[in-house]
């Protein structure tokens, strides 16, 4: 016979009260079964665990130490079972996130993300950094379970929800020309740049920006020189700053305040980039909904 766990709940019933009938009876059962049950039990380790006389019952010394393993074993599975059942809430486990390097200077992701780890904090979120392409690359080899990203078209086997749209500007200095030809909107068509050197974003850097600004060019009529590329936004908006050209960025990347420095809407409905959050349509984490959730809560 395989010993169950029903038959160490049994045994450690009868250890505790040390009478059939009373543990028959926190047992929900009538004491003819649970006897029965004790002895298979006994049989199936191959030793006596309780000696039984008209008066009392008692435990004998393999059935001592027996109980000890056994309210181990009961208390372990319980564990097991508890974690188990947080783990299918969405309580416990890990997360594998993916996000552009503009996405943290976008003021509802970090909050989403602090949401989230108050809210479940037994949860590991292991973040990467990563551009659109590598996170879309990571989703399909399961290095990922979610991505923050500016999209482009999608494998049919992920799924994307927008989370915001985020403006296109014009990283201009302070002295710069175009400012004084600004009309009453005080938005900047892009044609205006035309003749302007242009600091970007590396493509293996920022593929969504960069991609993005390239189609903006190219419909207002020019092909922008690319004067210098530089990895990070701050460094793109400190290279305008000295002087070494232009650049369109993010609306969020204008939370970097760099002195001399002045962030122009552009004019063309176009120049509209978008933050989405990108999954696997067979991807099946509790954790997954919890996170997506929050991150909807905060869109705008």
């Amino acid at each position: 016979m395989n010993i169950e766990l029903r038959h160490l709940r049994y045994f450690v019933a009868v250890a505790d009260t040390l009478h059939f009938g009373k543990a028959a009876e926190r047992l929900g059962m009538s004491q003819p079964p649970l006897s029965q049950q004790i002895r298979q039990l006994e049989d199936a380790v191959g030793a006596h665990l309780l000696t039984r006389t008209n008066r009392r019952v008692a435990l004998t010394e393999p059935g001592r130490l027996f109980l000890q393993e056994a309210r181990d074993i009961l208390a372990r599975m319980e564990r097991a079972t508890e974690l188990a059942q947080r783990a299918q809430r969405g309580e416990l486990g890990e997360l594998r996130i993916g996000f552009t390097r503009t996405t943290p200077l976008s003021q509802d992701i970090p909050r989403a993300i602090f949401a989230f780890r108050q809210r479940f904090p037994a949860v590991h979120l292991q973040l990467e950094e990563m551009n659109s392409l590598q996170q879309i690359d990571a989703l399909l080899e399961r290095r990922l379970q979610v991505g923050i990203l500016r999209p482009g078209i999608l494998p049919k086997s992920l799924l994307s929800r927008r989370l915001f749209r985020d403006p296109l500007v014009a990283v201009l200095r302070l002295d710069h020309p175009a400012l004084k030809r600004l009309g009453a909107r005080g938005k900047l068509p892009t044609k205006a740049l035309a003749q302007e050197p242009f600091v970007v974003f590396a493509r293996s850097a920022g593929v969504g920006v960069y991609e993005h600004v390239l189609a903006l060019c190219r419909d207002a009529g020019f092909a922008p020189h690319i004067a210098q590329e530089a990895r990070e936004a701050s460094t793109i908006i400190g290279l305008v700053a000295a002087g070494l050209g232009v650049s369109i960025l993010p609306q969020s990347c204008s939370h970097i305040q760099v002195e001399g420095i002045s962030y122009i809407p552009l004019a063309e409905a176009t120049a509209m980039s978008e933050i989405h959050v990108v999954y696997r349509e067979d991807e099946r984490s509790p954790l997954l909904p919890r996170f997506i959730q929050l991150l909807l809560a905060g869109k705008r």
